[in-house]
C-alpha cells in the first residue's frame, strides 16, 4: 500500500521500513497478547511433550497476522498475492481454532480443510501463472494438463501444511527450519530475477518467525501450535511454485520432508493397507534422536539445521554454480 501512494519515495527505503516494522510489532505484540493465549496441555505421546503444558499456545495468530499486515502495508499486493494470504490466514485461522478447542479436532477434519485450502491456491496459482513449470538443474520446461498440474499442486500444499506441522516439537525446529527452506527459497528467486515483489514478502515471512523465535528459543516461554506451523507449510508451498520449479521443495525442505513426513506415511501405511514400517523408530525423527540417541532439544534444532543449510548450499551450486 505504502510503496504505491508514495511512488516517488525509493522503495528500498519503505521495504527497510517495512522487514523493521514486522519484526519489531512481532515481538511487541507477542510480548502483549501471550497471556491471552490457549494455553498447552503436553502432548501425551510425545517425547518430554508434559514440559509443555502449561505454557501459551497458538502464537501463530499473533505473528501471521502482523505479517499479513506487512504485506498489505509495505509490499507491492497484485490480486494474487492477496489470495495468497488469504489462504495462508485460513490455515492459521483452522490451526488456532483447533489450538482453542477444549478437544482437539480430529485427523480427517483438519486434513478435509486443509485439502480445500490446497485446492483453491491450486486453482488461484493456475489462474495466474498457467500450467507450465521448469526444472531448474536440466534447464527445461514442462507442459501439463491443467487437472494434472493441479492436481499435484494440492499434493505439494497439503504435504508440505501437514510436514511443517508434524515437524513442530522442539523448541525453535520447525521455526528455524522454514526460515532455512524460506531464506533458500528467496536466494533461488533473487538469482533468477523472479517475481521481486513476492520474494519480499518472503523476508516479511522470515522476519516474523525470528520474532516469535525471540520468545520460542529453548527455554521456550510460548508456542506458536497449528496456527503457525500450518500457516508456515502452506507459505512455503506458495514460495517455492512462485520459483517457477515446484520440485525444488523436495531438496529445500528436505528435513522438514524427512522430519514430519516419515510419522505421516508409517500412520498412513499401518492405517489404510495394514503395513507396518520403521518399527524401532519413534517418528517424528526429532523425537527418535532425543529418545533413542540421547539428543539434547538444542542438539536436535542445531543438528537438523545444519544438514538443511548443507543441503541448500549444494542445491544453490548445483543451479548456479
Amino acid at each position: 500500500m505504502l510503496a504505491t501512494i508514495f511512488s516517488n519515495i525509493d522503495y528500498g527505503l519503505i521495504t527497510f521500513v517495512g522487514i523493521m516494522t514486522a519484526f519489531a510489532a512481532t515481538c511487541f505484540l507477542l510480548h502483549k497478547c501471550g497471556k491471552y493465549l490457549p494455553h498447552d496441555q503436553g502432548r501425551e505421546f510425545a517425547h518430554d511433550g508434559k514440559l509443555s503444558a502449561g505454557k501459551p499456545r497458538g502464537a501463530g495468530v499473533v505473528f501471521i497476522l502482523v505479517f499479513a499486515g506487512a504485506v498489505l502495508l509495505f509490499a507491492r499486493c497484485s490480486i494474487e498475492m492477496v489470495i495468497y494470504l488469504s489462504m495462508v490466514v485460513a490455515s492459521m485461522l483452522t490451526g488456532y481454532l483447533d489450538d482453542c478447542a477444549k478437544n482437539p479436532w480430529g485427523e480427517y477434519k483438519k486434513g478435509l480443510l486443509d485439502l480445500l485450502i490446497a485446492v483453491m491456491t491450486a486453482v488461484t496459482y493456475l489462474n495466474f501463472n498457467g500450467n507450465t513449470f521448469r526444472i531448474l538443474s536440466l534447464n527445461m520446461e514442462v507442459t501439463l494438463h491443467p487437472i494434472i498440474f493441479g492436481i499435484l499442486i494440492v499434493v505439494l500444499v497439503w504435504t508440505s501444511i501437514n510436514v511443517t506441522n508434524c515437524s513442530d516439537g522442539v523448541d525453535g525446529l520447525s521455526g528455524t527450519l522454514t526460515i532455512i527452506t524460506l531464506a533458500t527459497i528467496y536466494m533461488i528467486m533473487r538469482m533468477e530475477q523472479n517475481d521481486v515483489d513476492f520474494s519480499y514478502t518472503i523476508l516479511l515471512f522470515i522476519v516474523c518467525i525470528l520474532g516469535y523465535l525471540w520468545y520460542n528459543a529453548t527455554p521456550s516461554r510460548m508456542m506458536m501450535g497449528d496456527a503457525g506451523s500450518r500457516a508456515m507449510g502452506i507459505f512455503i508451498s506458495i514460495a517455492i511454485l512462485k520459483t517457477g520449479s515446484p520440485l525444488l521443495y523436495i531438496p529445500v525442505a528436505l528435513v522438514l520432508i524427512l522430519d514430519g513426513g516419515l510419522g505421516l506415511l508409517k500412520v498412513a501405511l499401518l492405517r489404510f493397507l495394514k503395513i507396518r514400517i520403521f518399527r524401532n523408530t519413534c517418528l517424528p525423527l526429532h523425537d527418535h534422536v532425543r529418545k533413542s540417541l540421547g539428543w539434547s532439544n538444542t542438539q536436535t534444532v542445531f543438528r537438523f539445521s545444519i544438514i538443511q543449510i548443507i543441503m541448500s548450499f549444494a542445491v544453490i551450486y548445483l543451479l548456479f554454480g
